[in-house]
């Protein structure tokens, strides 16, 4: 079995800079086309609308902004609302960032944890501005001394516990399902050489050649592992980012 986990590639663009070598990473390349995609996705669904008589293509946008105001009204509430566009835009990355791996030898975006730690600092931005707007500055500052001032490094260990969390709890769910499929069809692939080999003669040539166990089992599991994780996990980020973000508001 031969199976292969690495980071994420990278291309050296300038060497012995000031600050070190200036990489270009695999993460940044998709990440780049997950965003061209989800423009051009944008543009197509969001051109030529209307007011009467519209089509298929613009009922579909219209439903996808309505459910998107309705899912951000009910979890942050009509004073936090304006945040929908941000909500939308970090579920479409993150689902089209679980998803182009299905496309055989692309790198997914999610399977390097600084993707997820760029999304947790911006919702840990977000959070404090609200803190901060809910309590004034020295009342938030006051908060980490809550209830005795020797709770402080503790508060802010929890304080910055909450981005970092989110962050590991998208990745760990992504990579384990990567690692699992992976296992699994390796497995399936071991077992197949294993019986076919039995056969006399042409035995080791077949399970070299068709891997009969490595055919709709593999698909099976990654209805879960890449599917259904790949669609769950944003939906679980996206609440967590909105449901700290109203604790925050609500001060």
């Amino acid at each position: 079995m031969n199976i292969n986990l690495h980071g994420s590639w990278y291309v050296t663009i300038l060497e012995n800079t000031p600050v070190g070598d200036i990489h270009i990473t695999m993460t940044m390349i998709m990440g780049w086309v997950v965003l061209i995609i989800m423009s051009l996705l944008c543009w197509i669904l969001g051109r030529n609308l209307k007011v009467t008589g519209i089509s298929k293509r613009q009922a579909v946008a219209e439903w996808i902004v309505e459910a998107l105001n309705d899912f951000v009204s009910s979890n942050l509430g009509s004073s936090v609302e304006q945040y929908a566009p941000f909500i939308g835009a970090l579920f479409g990355t993150a689902i089209f960032s679980n998803l182009i791996s299905l496309v055989g030898g692309v790198w997914s975006p999610t399977a390097d944890l600084a993707t997820e730690i760029g999304w947790g600092a911006i919702a840990f931005v977000l959070i404090t501005k609200h803190k901060i707007k809910a309590n004034g500055l020295g009342g938030y500052l006051k908060g980490y001394l809550s209830p005795i001032f020797l709770m402080a490094p503790i508060n802010v260990i929890s304080e910055l516990a909450t981005p970092v969390s989110m962050a590991c709890r998208h990745f760990g769910n992504i990579l384990s399902g990567m690692v699992i499929g992976t296992l699994i069809y390796s497995s399936l692939g071991l077992a197949s050489r294993a019986v076919l080999g039995l056969i006399p003669g042409i035995g080791g040539w077949l399970g070299q050649h068709i891997p009969i166990f490595e055919i709709g089992l593999p698909a099976i599991t990654s209805l879960y592992f890449d599917w259904f994780s790949g669609l769950i996990q944003p939906f679980i980020f996206c609440i967590l980012t909105c449901i700290f973000i109203k604790q925050a508001d609500e001060g």
